[in-house]
């Protein structure tokens, strides 16, 4: 019964959150916002400073009002306290907003449309979505019939007049017109599409033309970005890793803060051969971009952080000379490490292959990602760390027939 309810509330709000994207982006176009995105991958530790403090100074410095939505939370009561107090030792003046599906003696219909509740939320500097289900959000949010809530429209308010939003995990996923909801594994997805209710629509905030993905590399999300990506049309895409955040303000530019960074995909050059039934890619562009890192979406022009300014890799005196290959391209960082040692490196081409994990459907399925270094391709080099950033790296994605005696 209760799945009957889930899918029959999800078809509605795919409905109804058509007309709320139509809406936000008419409204964007009357209005474009001046304020800023702090968009983080999730697992944001207490003690990464940057990602807090930055929060803090978008929201007008210390003292500012920073509204805490803990909509998405499993138990949002704990998790809009704790965000909150989080806030407040780096010098904010956060309060919880009472807006939650699954808070407990709540009316989160009434709640969204309470007049104190949105001027409180128009009143402060900031907002903050913090993680859990994203489809929580929307649908605390976003009226049965579409329309914005009352508390909706004061979020957009603050950041259209200057504030920052900013979210975390879920929070980070409702950030793009489409958001991953009903998501299969990362092979899942490559093997059997996203034709089903694995999308849905998210707030819009960054705009029509990006896609967001969240917990990236420590996931392997990178993949599943491709064909959701693919399927509605997005020639960029943005995905962030744990415990790390993108910055992007009102002049479209990017700056990476916290513990590592994000991965820019460019699907502008990129395409399918669909004499192939099977998910494959050709000349998708990579681009990985390192903490400090800043890039400017309209100019696509990089600026390396400050440890990588005299860092340019030089093809002609490769650092790497050994194959780079991985039996799991999917796996924890696996991708970053494979561009940046190809980035770095005498070998033009790496490999990394992708299968299915005990359990999962189409054992006989694998995916090869063939990353290469072209004359398009640049690096930078950390003088401070091992660490790197790729710019513009290729990347194919083809499908392989794969037995697997060892399962038998």
């Amino acid at each position: 019964m209760a799945s009957i309810v889930r899918a029959a509330m999800v078809v509605a709000m795919s409905i109804s959150m058509m007309l709320t994207v139509q809406q936000a982006t008419a409204a964007g176009a009357e209005a474009p916002p001046k304020g800023s995105l702090v968009i983080a991958g999730g697992a944001v530790r207490g003690d990464n400073t940057v990602i807090w403090q930055r929060v803090v100074q978008l929201a007008g410095g210390p003292g500012a009002r920073i509204a805490v939505l803990p909509s998405a939370a499993g138990n949002p009561v704990r998790s809009g306290a704790t965000a909150a107090a989080g806030l407040n030792r780096q010098g904010a003046n956060a309060f919880v907003v009472p807006l939650a599906v699954r808070m407990k003696d709540r009316d989160y219909h009434r709640d969204a449309d309470d007049d104190s509740i949105a001027k409180s939320i128009r009143d402060a500097g900031g907002v903050y979505f913090s993680g859990g289900d994203q489809a929580l959000i929307t649908q605390a949010l976003v009226r049965p019939d579409g329309s914005r809530s009352k508390v909706l429209e004061a979020i957009w308010d603050v950041y259209r007049r200057g504030g920052v939003i900013f979210g975390t995990s879920a929070g980070a996923a409702i950030m793009s017109t489409t958001m991953y909801y009903e998501a299969k594994t990362v092979f899942g997805t490559l093997s059997e599409g996203v034709n089903g209710r694995e999308l849905a629509l998210g707030l819009g905030f960054v705009g029509d033309d990006i896609f967001i993905d969240q917990h990236l590399l420590a996931r392997g999300r990178f993949a599943r970005m491709l064909p959701a990506m693919l399927k509605k049309g997005y020639k960029l895409g943005i995905g962030i890793d744990e415990n790390s955040a993108v910055v992007i303000n009102a002049q479209r530019e990017v700056e990476v803060l916290g513990y590592q960074g994000a991965l820019l995909v460019d699907l502008t050059r990129a395409t399918v051969n669909s004499d192939i039934k099977d998910f494959n890619l050709q000349n998708a562009r990579l681009s990985y971009l390192d903490r400090g890192d800043k890039y400017d979406l309209k100019l696509h022009k990089y600026t390396p952080s400050e440890d990588k300014i005299e860092g340019k890799v030089d093809p002609a005196n490769p650092y790497y000379s050994d194959p780079v290959f991985s039996a799991d391209v999917l796996g924890h960082n696996t991708i970053l490490i494979m561009m940046s040692k190809l980035v770095d490196s005498s070998q033009k081409e790496a490999i990394g292959i992708a299968t299915a994990g005990p359990g999962e459907p189409h054992q006989e399925l694998g995916f090869e990602f063939k990353l290469t270094r072209d004359a398009a391709t640049t690096g930078y080099s950390s003088a401070a760390s091992e660490a790197y950033t790729v710019l513009n790296m290729r990347l194919d994605v083809r499908p392989l027939k794969i037995t697997r005696p060892w399962y038998q």
